[in-house]
C-alpha cells in the first residue's frame, strides 16, 4: 500500500497516526507503580513535544534514524501539516524524510508507551506543560527538556511535585538544544549542524547515567553534565540571545532582521558587553560552588570554535554561518531568555549576594523595549523551589533529589 493509501487511511478513521497504531500496555492499576516494561536491546521509544525549529528538527530525525517518534504540538494546525505530508522532511547536516509514528495535540496520547520525553518548546512553556504531563506520566519515564535554559528542570519538578505526580519519574535538562537548525515550512527543517557535545543532567544527578542510557541510543553526542545547577549555569543562551537582540533592536526593525545573527549582529564592541555578563553569570555558579564554562570555552567545546577573545571564535564558528537575525524584535530570544534565562540567574544571584549589574540592565531595558515586567513573570528562586534555601541545601537538592 502507499503511503498516500495509508495516510487516506488513518485520516478516514478520524486517527492521527503516520504508521499503524503501536501497541502499548494498559494503565497500571491505580495505587501500583510500574516500571518500564522494556527488554534487553529494546530500542528506545521518544515523544518529542515541540514542533518548531528544534521539535521539528529533532522529530524528523529520529524517524530517519528509524526510532518510533510521536510528536506534539499544541496547535492542531502544526500537526495537520506533518499528517497531511505523511512526515517531516529535514535538510542539511541530515538529509531524509521522516515518518513519525504520531502526530497529534493530545499530550496524553503523544507521550503514552514512551520511554523519553524530548521537551522542545521555548522554556516559557515549561510551566505549561509540566502542569499536563503531571496526570500523563509513568513510573520509568524520562522527561528532558531541550533545553532547560536557566532552572527548567527543578521548575518542571517543582510542579510536578505539587501537581501531585507521585510517578517514579526522571526529569532532566540538556545545557543547550542539540541543533543549530530552523524550519523552512511547517514539514520542513533545515538542520545547519549539531553540535559534537551537549552536557545533560538529571534530578537528582545520580540517575543521569540512567537518562544517558536511553539519550545515547540516538544520540551519541549527549555527555554527562555534573548536575542541573551546572547545566543551568552553562546556559550560553543567557549570553548570546537577549543582549545581542536588544543591541540590534534598531537594525532589526529598520532591515527586518536581513543580516546574520552571530557573525554581523556581534561587534567587537557588543561582544565586550557579553563577556561582561559571561563573568556575571560566572560570579552567581561559583557562589554555588560550581565551575561554569566561558562562552569562549563553550564555543570550543559546542562547535571547536577557536579563538583569542570571545568575539574571534563567535566569528570562527561554521555553524552560525547563514543564521538570520530575527525579522522582529518581539522574538524568543527576548521573550523566551530574559524572564527564563536572565531573571532566575539574576534572582539567584539576590538571593546570594552576588552583584549582576549588567544582568539586570538588560532585563530591565528588554522589559522598557517590549512593554513587559519580566520580574513578575520570569523564572525566580520562589518557582524553582529555592527560596530560603541555603547555598548547601541547593547543592543537595540538585544531587540528592528533594527530601
Amino acid at each position: 500500500m502507499s503511503r498516500e493509501a495509508v495516510r487516506e487511511r488513518y485520516r478516514r478513521k478520524g486517527a492521527r497516526s503516520l504508521r499503524p497504531p503501536v501497541a502499548t500496555a494498559e494503565d497500571p492499576p491505580a495505587g501500583r507503580k510500574p516500571h518500564r516494561a522494556r527488554k534487553a536491546g529494546d530500542a528506545t521509544r521518544f515523544a518529542v513535544l515541540g514542533a518548531g525549529h528544534g521539535g521539528l528538527a529533532m522529530a524528523g530525525h529520529l524517524a530517519i534514524m528509524g526510532f518510533r517518534v510521536n510528536l506534539w504540538n499544541r496547535n492542531p494546525e502544526r500537526v495537520e501539516h506533518v499528517v497531511n505530508r505523511g512526515g517531516i522532511e529535514v535538510e542539511g547536516e541530515v538529509e531524509g524524510f521522516g515518518t513519525p509514528d504520531l502526530a497529534t495535540p493530545d499530550i496524553r496520547k503523544a507521550v503514552r508507551g514512551t520511554d523519553v520525553i524530548m521537551v522542545v518548546v521555548p522554556a516559557f512553556a515549561h510551566r505549561d506543560v509540566a502542569h499536563a504531563l503531571a496526570p500523563a506520566l509513568r513510573g520509568g519515564q524520562i522527561v528532558v527538556l531541550n533545553p532547560g535554559r536557566t532552572g527548567g528542570a527543578l521548575e518542571v519538578a517543582h510542579i510536578l511535585r505539587e501537581d501531585g505526580c507521585k510517578e517514579d519519574v526522571i526529569v532532566a535538562e540538556a545545557q543547550t538544544l542539540l541543533y543549530v537548525s530552523r524550519h523552512l515550512e511547517p514539514t520542513k527543517a533545515h538542520i545547519f549542524q549539531i553540535k559534537s557535545e551537549v552536557p545533560v543532567a538529571a534530578l537528582p544527578a545520580y540517575r543521569t547515567p540512567e537518562v544517558l542510557r536511553d539519550l545515547r541510543t540516538a544520540f551519541p553526542q549527549f555527555v554527562a553534565g555534573g548536575n542541573v545547577l551546572q547545566t543551568s549555569l552553562d546556559n550560553i543562551g543567557a549570553i548570546f540571545h537577549p543582549t545581542v537582540t536588544v543591541m540590534n533592536a534598531a537594525r532589526i526593525e529598520s532591515t527586518h532582521g536581513d543580516f546574520e545573527y552571530y557573525l554581523e549582529g556581534i561587534t567587537p564592541s557588543i561582544a565586550r558587553v557579553l563577556e561582561k555578563l559571561d563573568d556575571e553569570r560566572l560570579a552567581v555558579a561559583s557562589a554555588l560552588g560550581i565551575r561554569a564554562h566561558r562562552a569562549r570555552d563553550w564555543l570550543y567545546q559546542a562547535y571547536a570554535s577557536a579563538g583569542a577573545t570571545l568575539y574571534d571564535a563567535i566569528q570562527s564558528t561554521p555553524g552560525y554561518k547563514g543564521v538570520r537575525a530575527p525579522a522582529r524584535v518581539v522574538h524568543r530570544y527576548v521573550t523566551e531568555d530574559v524572564p527564563m534565562s536572565l531573571v532566575p540567574l539574576a534572582s539567584l544571584a539576590d538571593q546570594l549576594g552576588v552583584p549582576v549589574p549588567t544582568t539586570k540592565s538588560i532585563i530591565h531595558v528588554a522589559g522598557v523595549i517590549m512593554g513587559q515586567d519580566y520580574w513578575a513573570s520570569g523564572r525566580t528562586v520562589e518557582s524553582m523551589g529555592l527560596a530560603g534555601l541555603s547555598v548547601r541545601d541547593i547543592r543537595l537538592l540538585a544531587v540528592g533529589g528533594p527530601a
